[in-house]
């Protein structure tokens, strides 16, 4: 018994040493706490290469020049700490915040929310969320976060003990070796294969192409966003590098002999200009675009499809009963097909006859069984064809907030024509492609060649849309057969790189350039000048149906170096931009003023931004301000770039207002480079809050 006694007790005593010990093992794993990064008010999440972080922002980060890009989904570009303050995560006294990188969205919306405006962007190549700065289950966060140039990152225990930094430092690119960068990346434990992608530690930084994300439209008109263009087939279509740790940059478009005297800059920050940077490069490689998937399903519908859609159903007399019900059948199969939701397309009708008028509009239904009963309730309008004024009602009327056009989709107009119109077209298709709208016609039944005669405007459709190439028109021989071009419509109206019609900030403006050739800029400066006019105009979608470019130069007289309608490719641009020959004399701004308004922009295209563009280096000879507020009257917008002895108040009487945001000033010409891309942002931040006309 004894004995028994001494073994019972020694096994419990082994139990609670095992205990006590499993005990003290869980507190020392409990104490390690959660090292949590603190962050500037002015970081953007662009500039950070971990994918998903936690980091603590400081007090005070609700300040407009802290931007922001979108709204619940934020455009890489914007700043952490003042988008978590948008969203409602945390308040102007700072806190921690979870950000996790997503794939690039086609539009950002801006809006007004918790104390700060954020604005509306057209496409960005990375997006973040954001929420509450708590753990995920299953995912170790970085104690250090990793820039995408020199950084230090100061990182606090929670007792508030000497902060200890980690220096990371960005080496420069070699044209000959290509380096890499290790990324620290969250980690996760669980083995779900749905949601478990392996990360690599070491990503190449070799240049890598990434198609163009669905375009989004900032608004021109009626204060409505227009879609990016990606045109495959367009000279402006942009192939985007990504420029991670010691990758190469590319060489710019159009290069220039700097003067000799000219420092070169080599390791610039991401949003300080580099010859032949695009504007849209953020300087790192997201791990969700190596790995692309989404975090969780934000809403409804079919997300790889995300356009503004109206339909214009023929109602006139001559399709009868028997085709306008497959009218309406082959609409219903077509919403169904689309995949209505929220996230993805929306879609609306408009009947046309005599007169055009709205079933519904895109908010009226948001799934496509709804969308398809509606459909089969729709009364047939008797009257003509007259698809012209169809195209003008849905231009002035369709594609507005009210009726829930979203901004960041295409807006995409299918035309169903039984037979052919019977008024013109083409003016009316003319002004909705140059508002944005991406025209498709389906054709039941042309005319046969004995009817042609009746036909009022011969080869409409190719004179409605936006490319003859055949992409945006589909010819149906019977209306027995059309339920054979459902799939084919569909795939073409979800193919945002191909919606070449939607307008934004880069394809939408005639842009002349008004550049100071007196005797106090000397031929070095002046070829750093031209330069700067060839990095802004490289940026732009250049043709002859998208932006143009001009240039004046000038001393006591001036002299058109080309005219807008001379150059329809980029590079022709360029190149026209590199010849321009240095020509030296005195400075009379205002006359040139005045001779561009008539020589350029009084020839500009309806519909289309007009942009003015000074460079001047030194005080005119003669007043700006009447010939400045001429062509401010007559619509032109005017920025004003000065250089070194260039008068400020001449700068701000020549820049539209707000004159700071379109006035720079730098004191050498060597520094020019500085403003290219924050010019080219405020073009397009003002493109997005212009109304329709």
């Amino acid at each position: 018994l004894t004995m028994r006694a001494t073994v019972i007790a020694a096994f419990f005593g082994v139990f609670l040493t095992c205990t006590y010990t499993a005990k003290e093992a869980t507190k020392k794993t409990k104490k390690a706490k959660l090292y949590v990064p603190q962050i500037d008010c002015d970081v953007k999440a662009g500039k950070i290469i971990n994918p998903e972080f936690i980091a603590k922002c400081p007090p005070g980060c609700q300040d407009v020049k802290h931007r922001v890009y979108g709204t619940d989904i934020y455009a890489s570009f914007s700043s952490v700490c003042n988008a978590a303050i948008h969203s409602g995560i945390i308040d102007n006294t700072g806190g921690k915040v979870l950000v996790q990188k997503v794939a690039g969205h086609s539009g950002y919306r801006g809006s007004f929310s918790n104390g700060v405006r954020s604005l509306s962007l057209p496409r960005w190549r990375e997006s973040f969320l954001v929420s509450e700065g708590k753990p995920r289950k299953g995912v170790t966060y970085p104690s250090t976060l990793e820039y995408s140039s020199s950084k230090s990152t100061a990182v606090k225990s929670g007792k508030g003990d000497t902060a200890r930094k980690e220096h990371q430092t960005t080496p420069e690119p070699t044209p000959a070796t290509e380096m890499a960068t290790t990324t620290p990346t969250p980690t996760t434990t669980t083995t779900e294969p749905s949601t478990t992608v392996p990360q690599p530690t070491t990503t190449p930084a070799a240049p890598r192409t990434t198609a163009a994300p669905a375009k989004a439209r900032p608004g021109l008109h009626r204060g409505r966003d227009m879609a990016f263009r990606g045109t495959s087939t367009s000279a402006s279509n942009r192939n985007i590098l990504l420029h991670n740790t010691g990758a190469q940059h590319q060489e710019p478009v159009a290069t220039f002999q700097r003067a000799a005297s000219s420092p070169v800059h080599l390791a610039m920050e991401i949003d300080s200009w580099k010859p032949g940077l695009s504007l849209f490069d953020t300087g790192f490689t997201s791990k969700e675009e190596l790995n692309p998937k989404p975090l969780e399903p934000i809403s409804q519908g079919n997300q790889n499809c995300k356009v503004d859609l109206s339909f214009l159903m023929d109602g006139s007399w001559s399709i009868g009963k028997r085709r306008f019900q497959l009218q309406k059948r082959f609409l219903g199969n077509v919403a169904q097909a689309l995949g209505i939701g929220s996230a993805g397309p929306l879609m609306g009708i408009v009947q046309y006859g005599d007169d055009p008028s709205t079933e519904f509009n895109l908010k009226t239904y948001a799934n496509s069984k709804d969308l398809r009963n509606a459909i089969e309730k729709i009364q047939q309008k008797g009257g003509l064809s007259n698809v012209g004024k169809a195209l003008s009602f849905v231009n002035k009327n369709f594609f507005l907030d009210a009726n829930g056009n979203r901004g960041g989709a295409p807006n995409v107009v299918v035309v169903m024509v039984d037979g052919w119109p019977t008024d013109r077209v083409e003016e009316a298709s003319r002004l909705a492609r140059e508002s944005g709208i991406n025209i498709f016609f389906v054709t039941v039944e042309a005319a046969a060649q004995s009817e042609k005669q009746n036909v009022i405007e011969p080869n409409f459709v190719d004179k409605a849309v936006c490319r003859t190439s055949g992409f945006y028109s589909i010819n149906v021989p019977s209306w027995f057969s059309l339920h054979k071009v459902v799939q084919p419509l569909v795939k073409r109206v979800c193919d945002t790189e191909r919606l070449a019609c939607s307008k934004t900030c880069l394809n939408a403006a005639d842009i002349g350039f008004v550049i100071d050739g007196s005797s106090s800029v000397g031929t070095g400066n002046f070829r750093t000048v031209l330069q700067f006019v060839a990095n802004i105009s490289k940026e732009f979608e250049i043709s002859d149906t998208d932006t143009r470019i001009g240039a004046v130069q000038y001393t006591y007289e001036q002299r058109l170096e080309f005219s807008f309608d001379k150059y329809s490719t980029k590079q022709d641009v360029l190149n026209a931009i590199k010849r321009i020959s240095y020509w030296s004399g005195g400075t009379s701004t205002g006359a040139a003023i005045s001779y561009a308004s008539e020589q350029l922009f009084s020839k500009s295209k309806p519909n289309k931004r007009k942009i003015m563009i000074v460079i001047t280096d030194g005080r005119s000879y003669d007043d700006v301000s009447m010939p400045a507020m001429a062509a401010h009257q007559n619509g032109v917008i005017a920025y004003s770039v000065g250089v070194a002895w260039a008068a400020p108040d001449e700068l701000e009487a020549i820049a539209s207002d707000p004159a700071k945001e379109h006035s720079f000033f730098v004191d050498d010409f060597d520094n020019l480079y500085h403003y290219v891309n924050q010019l080219i942002q405020n073009i397009c931040t003002e493109f997005n809050s212009q109304p329709r006309n």
